[in-house]
């Protein structure tokens, strides 16, 4: 077996990868570890889902492992610094879910501006709040992941003046220029935005970051929108300022399993929309990351001995996508 399969490609992706290479295909044993760790022993490549850890252990019972991938972005779940000592390419499609996810936000905004539909898509009584319009408000960027780069286009587009802030990223680097963005400090930000957009590439010094003194200077009636992870925020603060009428509404993707759990304070807040990693599930992102994963790892397992050493040379990091696009088809077998 050349491959193991644990996650599902795209049926054309599938049949180019199966024309290529042994390929098994095995989703029951994400939810079986010790099964997983036997099926593995042979296999040069595992494409994984994202709720499998990739651990040393694991890599202990796979000797001829060559490659790990997956079709989402997080590492957070594989051991990197084990996969490049045991000289295991790290495949991950980190770009070909942006363009999904910044319009999850988009849309994400729409409704958090508009709490009558989401009133009536819940099944609610009617709700007769009037709404805002996106054209003419103020988004504050919070963060400059890649999506926040699409994210930016987009609302231009409709019409909506943007000012931004990261933690990492000085106010005067040329990259909030190029996307015409005028960065501000955080209280800034916080009091004049009509809507807040978290995707904060997010790190452990980071957590409980958006915390009582941050959203003490929240402008009235503020909305929220995110995709990063939810550590960021201080459940108490961010409970005490959705009730207060600080923030209006919120719509988190991806929250970690509990965050609004029975017995915290974020429980059963009405106006707190958390929606499973749902941000980045679509057609077009899944096409695209089953077409990257599927070229990496045939690039992989053909490679001639020593030709990918340069990956393992560096710092512990990601074997990032290509800026171009995955081709619309396959080409032919040979």
């Amino acid at each position: 077996m050349d491959i193991l399969l644990v996650d599902q490609l795209v049926p054309e992706a599938l049949t180019w990868l199966e024309a290529r290479h042994s390929v098994e295909y095995r989703p029951e044993l994400a939810d079986d570890p010790a099964a997983l760790r036997k099926a593995a022993y042979k296999a040069q490549a595992l494409i994984l889902p994202r709720k499998v850890v990739v651990t040393r252990e694991l890599l202990d019972f796979a000797p001829l492992l060559r490659t790990v991938a997956r079709m989402h972005a997080s590492a957070d779940n594989t051991d990197l610094e084990a996969c490049r000592n045991r000289k295991v390419r790290v495949i991950q499609a980190t770009t070909s879910n942006i363009r999904a996810n910044a319009e999850y936000l988009i849309g994400s905004l729409l409704l958090m501006f508009r709490p009558a539909i989401v009133s009536a898509l819940s099944g609610a009584r009617p709700d007769n709040r009037v709404g805002r319009e996106l054209n003419g408000s103020v988004v504050g960027i919070f963060g400059l992941a890649p999506t926040a780069h699409t994210l930016s286009l987009l609302l231009r587009s409709l019409g909506v003046k943007l000012i931004g802030y990261d933690p990492a990223v000085h106010h005067t680097a040329p990259i909030w220029g190029r996307l015409q963005i005028e960065a501000v400090g955080i209280k800034e930000m916080m009091a004049t935005a009509d809507a807040i957009s978290v995707q904060v590439m997010y790190a452990s010094r980071y957590q409980g970051f958006i915390n009582d003194a941050m959203l003490s200077h929240c402008k009235p009636g503020q909305v929220w929108v995110g995709l990063s992870r939810s550590q960021l925020f201080d459940p108490k603060a961010l409970a005490k300022a959705l009730t207060d009428g600080r923030i209006e509404a919120c719509m988190l993707d991806g929250a970690v399993p509990g965050f609004a759990g029975p017995g915290t304070p974020l429980h059963d807040l009405k106006n707190l929309h958390l929606t499973p990693r749902l941000g980045s599930l679509t057609r077009e992102s899944r096409q695209r990351s089953s077409w990257y994963v599927v070229h990496r790892v045939h690039e992989t397992l053909t490679a001639p001995k020593g030709a990918l050493d340069s990956i393992f040379s560096g710092p512990v990091d990601l074997d990032e996508p290509a800026a171009t696009p995955a081709p619309a088809a396959p080409p032919a077998p040979k």
